[in-house]
């Protein structure tokens, strides 16, 4: 039962799991960001559409995650660990590797999981489909596509920030009450707290943005 549950919370992540982010991502996404402009007299705010410009940068970035779900239910919290690939013209590789190993895709397409028949289309129609839908515009740095459902707080600056989301949408407000997305050069950290008590943390990890995609991480895209 409780391999079921990790394995269920793994599969929604995979953005509730919960980015040079937001996935590092979340990341998310995710979920990099921006100069603070220095001229002389006069100083820029770090806003949300250099925020944008900076996470969309790099094209292919890579790394590892913690992922802790804290259920009410559970005096500690459940703890997964994997690897992950945003690739700016492809989506997410989700790789979990611990306590069970399950590899999950997410693209425009649409989200998939690794069988033993290859790459398997998971339903489109549902809360998860939605969140993991958001998780990977964090990771984008689509911050026009997160407005429609969130509204947006930014404080910080390009090496120090947080961005709060807090729902729009009558679908999200029904999981969560909000999202805080922590970040530098990178997406470091995301934390979903949720309407029934529960809540996740994810930190990511060791993220890089020089290396390209590996010949086997381009046959995953494009299976």
């Amino acid at each position: 039962m409780l391999a079921k549950i990790v394995n269920d919370n793994a599969g929604r992540l995979t953005l509730r799991g919960a980015l040079r982010f937001f996935a590092s991502k979340p990341a998310p996404t995710g979920i990099a960001l921006i100069l603070l402009l220095g001229i002389p007299g006069l100083a820029h705010a770090f806003d949300l559409q250099q925020l944008s410009d900076q996470l969309a940068k790099p094209s292919v970035i890579h790394g590892s995650f913690i992922q802790e779900k804290h259920l009410r239910a559970l005096p500690q919290p459940l703890v997964s660990k994997g690897t992950f690939v945003l690739a700016k013209d492809h989506g997410l590789l989700w790789l979990l590797k611990t306590p069970l190993q399950q590899d999950y895709r997410i693209s425009a397409q649409g989200i998939a999981r690794r069988d033993a028949n290859g790459w398997q289309p998971l339903p489109n129609k549902s809360a998860g489909a939605e969140q993991n839908r958001l998780f990977l515009a964090v990771l984008q740095g689509d911050s026009s596509g997160l407005q429609r459902d969130f509204e947006l707080q930014l404080q910080g600056e390009a090496q120090q920030w947080k961005l709060t989301l807090t729902p729009r949408s009558l679908l999200l407000k029904q999981v969560f009450t909000q999202i805080n997305i922590d970040g530098g050069e990178l997406v470091q950290k995301i934390e979903l707290l949720e309407t029934q008590g529960d809540s996740t943390v994810l930190r990511m990890q060791d993220s890089t943005a020089g290396q390209p995609l590996s010949d086997v991480e381009q046959h995953d895209f494009a299976q």
